[in-house]
């Protein structure tokens, strides 16, 4: 929990008795690998916290499983439609990994949030800090890049590879499988010459 924490505080600039005090009102609960914390047109009003895993937002276009974006530890994960708007889900929400989550509810947390000042303004910045997520969302879409995407990605998100298959990722970067492994090969290869010059 104080590794969490520490953690969590660090990622949304908060102080960590704050962040400390927040857990605490939080549910710990457990997913398997696959299961579904919401699927699409389902409500879900909670909040959730990453205690560790790795999650995926995705939703099917023409029956095909498009992926729009990761979550791992440390981040927050809600359905934004049911939390901010009471309104069924437009996408699944994905366990990538076993994972640990802490959940609460939407009246609870604007309670916490309403509670002092400085509660106020760990709601602001967590929330702050969600507008620039899904800034860099929409800044994905419109890149033309699809490696420097791919780079952009394992440097946020470095395990994402060990639990992530290779078919979500490419979704994500709106590539095929096999551009995508054209890619890593590429990245490869330049990777072994690299270290192959640094060694002489």
């Amino acid at each position: 929990m104080e590794r969490f924490v520490d953690i969590f505080s660090k990622k949304y600039g908060l102080a960590t008795d704050e962040a400390a005090r927040l857990l605490s009102l939080m549910e710990p609960v457990s997913y398997r690998r696959g299961e579904l914390l919401v699927s699409e047109g389902e409500l879900n009003t909670s909040f959730h916290l990453i205690g560790q895993g790795i999650w995926r937002g995705c939703y099917l276009r023409d029956g095909s499983d498009v992926t729009i974006w990761f979550a791992s530890t440390g981040e927050s994960l809600f359905s934004t439609r049911g939390y901010m708007g009471g309104k069924p889900s437009n996408v699944s929400i994905q366990a990538m990994s076993d994972s640990l989550l802490y959940r609460i509810g939407k009246s609870e947390l604007e309670s916490f949030f309403n509670s002092s000042i400085s509660a106020a303004n760990l709601g602001r910045k967590m929330f702050e800090r969600e507008f620039l997520v899904f800034e860099e969302r929409l800044i994905n879409e419109g890149a033309t890049q699809a490696k420097e995407r791919y780079l952009k990605l394992l440097e946020n998100t470095p395990e994402l590879l060990q639990y992530v298959p290779l078919k979500h990722i490419a979704s994500y970067l709106y590539i095929t499988p096999q551009s995508l492994s054209r890619i890593r090969a590429e990245l490869s290869k330049k990777r072994k010459e690299y270290t192959k010059h640094q060694s002489f």
